[in-house]
């Protein structure tokens, strides 16, 4: 059985924020106005960290793309009281959005605030209807929401490998986020499979994971910059 994960090069990543608009496009993400932005209702399936380092006047700027990390040992999975989130057996963390009751638990006990919130229905201006993905349901008011690794490419791919009778190869699957970034710094795939570039690179001495001693074991690997 596959273990999906991601690593991401941050050598390469130039925080441009292409994986953030296509994952918005992607997956139908609500846009929000300024006031609800104030109130860091911001909807953001793939978000961006922003790290200081040094001291003024000599500060580095860094922007690392942060999308749901799907952990092995996930804690929103523990606390949801509908068990509206789960970890399937392919290790994606998923959102039964019509079972969802809006507490908000799964949110309190990400360490990583990969979740958000439908505050207020979702509204698209009409220039925006006709770029909905119909691949991807709509999600209503008062329910959680988060990164799927774009979950529905996964079910065409597998479709068409159960076609031709074969296995899926390596780099057929891939999220929006990876396949629009420009400076290919994303990469996916099998983590189980030990001749996937995923995996080579989760076992690069450049490679860690975040908050990795909490004991949540991310599928979502960062390579640190080379010296």
């Amino acid at each position: 059985m596959p273990k999906w994960a991601m690593a991401i090069d941050l050598d390469k990543c130039t925080g441009c924020g292409d994986c953030m608009a296509a994952c918005k496009l992607e997956n139908n993400v609500a846009i929000v106005d300024a006031e609800q932005a104030a109130d860091d209702r911001v909807m953001l399936w793939m978000d961006m960290m922003t790290i200081y380092e040094g001291e003024y006047p000599n500060i580095k700027l860094k922007r690392i793309p942060k999308p749901c990390f799907h952990c092995d040992n996930p804690p929103c999975i523990k606390v949801c009281p509908v068990h509206a989130t789960y970890k399937n057996e392919e290790g994606l963390v998923a959102q039964i959005y019509n079972r969802c009751i809006g507490c908000r638990y799964c949110m309190a006990a990400c360490p990583y605030t990969a979740k958000v919130f439908n505050w207020y229905e979702p509204e698209w201006a009409d220039e925006f209807k006709t770029c909905m993905n119909p691949d991807v349901s709509l999600r209503m008011k008062g329910v959680v929401e988060k990164c799927s690794f774009c979950a529905h490419r996964l079910q065409k791919v597998k479709e068409n490998a159960r076609a031709d009778d074969r296995e899926i190869s390596d780099g057929e699957y891939s999220p929006a986020c990876a396949d629009s970034c420009p400076a290919e710094a994303i990469f996916f795939g099998d983590l189980e499979n030990k001749e996937s570039k995923v995996f080579k690179l989760s076992n690069s001495p450049r490679a860690f994971r975040e908050l990795e001693d909490l004991g949540t074991i991310p599928k979502v690997f960062y390579l640190s910059e080379k010296e």
